[in-house]
């Protein structure tokens, strides 16, 4: 265990995909620390990212996934995962003209 993300094994044990959940390295300049080390090929972040290769929601935009270029992926927030692939569906089979959506959170200490 450490806090230093330099200082992690990954390579040691062979590590070739770091799921990022810390919510310290979401910038992908922060996350390419990972990178670094030999076997690491891919960071994943939980979180939405910033300056990432790629977000990516399964069932909605993973055709975009392009493996050679993209190397530090955002997997949005749990709103967007929540909500898009609902929306990808009737936009596909309807179409959306416009939409709204309320989301209620609970209090946390970046609320104010």
């Amino acid at each position: 265990h450490d806090r230093d993300a330099s200082k992690l094994p990954w390579s040691e044990e062979g590590v070739e995909i770091v799921m990022e959940c810390t919510g310290k390295y979401r910038d992908a300049e922060e996350a390419k620390v990972h990178l670094n080390q030999p076997t690491v090929k891919k960071v994943l972040i939980s979180a939405p990212g910033k300056n990432e290769d790629l977000t990516m929601v399964m069932g909605v935009n993973q055709d975009m996934y392009d493996p050679a270029k993209h190397h530090i992926i955002s997997n949005a927030s749990c709103t967007t995962n929540c909500l898009a692939p609902f929306a990808k569906v009737l936009c596909d089979e309807f179409g959306i003209k416009r939409g709204m959506m309320t989301t209620i959170h609970s209090y946390t200490k970046n609320t104010f």
